[in-house]
């Protein structure tokens, strides 16, 4: 991913209009100065617009370096090099191909212990992946195991419109709980070297009649003495992972929050920020060893992790 000339300039033109804003606050203290101490200050702003040029050219080659391992991290996502075979990881996982030299059939005693059954792929794979993290295991109740046990593939990629965000992709066989086949959810930011959320976007589920997860039937039963009446039913919204694809959205007459409305706001944004950042970063490339466990409780790697994400993502805030 290499930048046009004009997305270069315009790169730099934001640095420099960052650092100028900067300067602007300081504009008090250089009347102040002596006209030679200002011709010195002058000089050091020419140094430091050299800097920015420099951190522009940076920022460009750090992406055409992303651009370039994403590639070559891609066939690790997609692919399992096994012997003589390649088989892509969503075929292991979801039972298309067996592993081995040649297709081996995978075979489980079932209830009764005196037959066998063709087992095909890896059972409820994202799902215990997912569940193994502690912060994804805080958003799945036990009621969305069910819609998550069809839960095929999970992918992401760069945003199209918005290069500097991202989108996830999660792939669904046919369930009876949404139509959907697969579900996105995007996240704009703006800013290169310090992401600031701006926004996200979710898919619209569309569930089943009396199938939505996030909401949940209340039935309340008539008072005594009322034979001919009839129970009522409530519904109310619940907890449920799938509220990942109705995220919080900034008002659009913003001037209307109170401070501690729009601080309540700022905090789901981050959070949901940081979900979406823990299946780009966490679960897609490392998925088998949460599905092992191998990762659970591993409080080095969460620190580590936890670490770059606090230096990538300083000041995340909404726009």
């Amino acid at each position: 991913m290499t930048l046009s000339e004009e997305d270069r300039a315009g790169l730099v033109n934001a640095l420099k209009d960052k650092l100028q804003s900067l300067a602007a606050g300081q504009s008090d203290i250089l009347e102040t100065l002596s006209p030679k101490v200002r011709k010195r200050v002058e000089f050091l702003r020419g140094i430091q617009s050299q800097h920015v040029e420099l951190e522009a050219k940076f920022f460009e080659e750090r992406a055409a370096l992303e651009a370039k391992y994403q590639k070559l991290y891609e066939p690790l996502y997609t692919k399992v090099i096994y012997l003589f075979n390649s088989y892509i990881r969503y075929e292991i996982v979801n039972g298309v191909v067996g592993v081995g030299v040649g297709v081996v059939k995978e075979t489980a005693v079932d209830q009764e212990g005196d037959k066998d059954y063709e087992q095909k792929g890896v059972p409820d794979f994202w799902l215990t992946a997912m569940k193994t993290n502690e912060a994804l295991a805080e958003e799945i109740k036990e009621r969305d195991e069910g819609a998550l046990k069809y839960l095929k593939d999970v992918k992401w990629c760069r945003s199209i419109d918005n290069p500097k965000g991202f989108k996830l992709e999660f792939f669904f066989d046919t369930n009876p709980y949404f139509k959907n086949s697969f579900l996105t959810k995007t996240y704009h930011t703006i800013d290169d070297d310090e992401p600031i959320l701006e926004k996200a976007i979710g898919t619209e589920i569309e569930w089943y009649p009396g199938k939505s997860l996030r909401q949940k039937i209340l039935k309340k039963k008539p008072r005594k003495g009322w034979k001919k009446a009839k129970p009522t039913t409530k519904t109310e919204n619940c907890g449920s992972f799938f509220n990942f694809f109705n995220p919080p959205q900034i008002p659009e007459d913003d001037d209307d929050l109170d401070e501690d409305i729009a601080e309540e706001l700022q905090n789901q944004m981050e959070q949901d920020y940081d979900i979406g950042s823990t299946i780009r970063d966490k679960i897609i490339p490392h998925a088998v060893s949460w599905f092992t466990g191998e990762l659970a409780g591993d409080v080095e790697y969460e620190d580590d992790d936890d670490d770059d994400e606090e230096e990538e993502g300083k000041g995340r805030k909404q726009a």
